[in-house]
């Protein structure tokens, strides 16, 4: 059967409710479900997710909002997040920052062509004594150095054929 965005939509709502609960308490988990699934909350979603909650649409979109995990726009396979904490070597996150661009292609708050990924910076994470740091889908690189991000694009790539997350290999001793 064939199912329009909007009623695929409403169906994975449904469903995420009968698991998590029609409370507002489960409103993030129901958020990143939907992220996860169609890589962004789309404003018909939120809408959705407020009937079905029984909560005030503009409840909704503040949570997305105000969440860097969260977006209301379409995003990558991958989204890479570099943190801009200041604490961090500020060196060593511009050379990252200027390597991501290069290796991808596109400057930060973008989305690759192909959809792979998308490119972003998001504030302190916690992690400012192991900077500089990037969030790939909610997985934490520490350390990273410009050197480092090559690698992490290419497997970025080549794991999503399998649906593994990617990593930042050390090379076999």
């Amino acid at each position: 059967m064939f199912f329009t965005e909007r009623q695929q939509i409403e169906q994975d709502v449904e469903t995420l409710a009968a698991i998590y609960g029609r409370e507002r308490s489960s409103m993030i988990t129901i958020l990143q479900e939907i992220q996860r699934k169609h890589h962004y909350v789309s404003e018909y979603a939120m809408q959705v997710i407020a009937h079905v909650l029984d909560i005030h649409p503009v409840e909704v979109y503040s949570v997305v909002s105000f969440y860097h995990f969260l977006s209301e726009r379409p995003q990558g396979q991958f989204v890479i997040l570099l943190s801009d904490c200041i604490a961090h070597n500020s060196e060593e996150k511009a050379a990252v920052a200027r390597q991501l661009e290069t290796e991808l292609g596109i400057q930060f708050g973008k989305t690759t062509q192909d959809g792979k990924f998308t490119l972003d910076r998001t504030g302190c994470i916690g992690m400012c004594d192991q900077g500089p740091v990037l969030r790939v889908n909610g997985r934490m690189y520490t350390e990273v150095t410009a050197d480092k991000v090559g690698t992490l694009i290419a497997d970025c790539v080549a794991d999503s054929a399998t649906g593994v997350v990617c990593d930042i290999r050390e090379p076999s001793k």
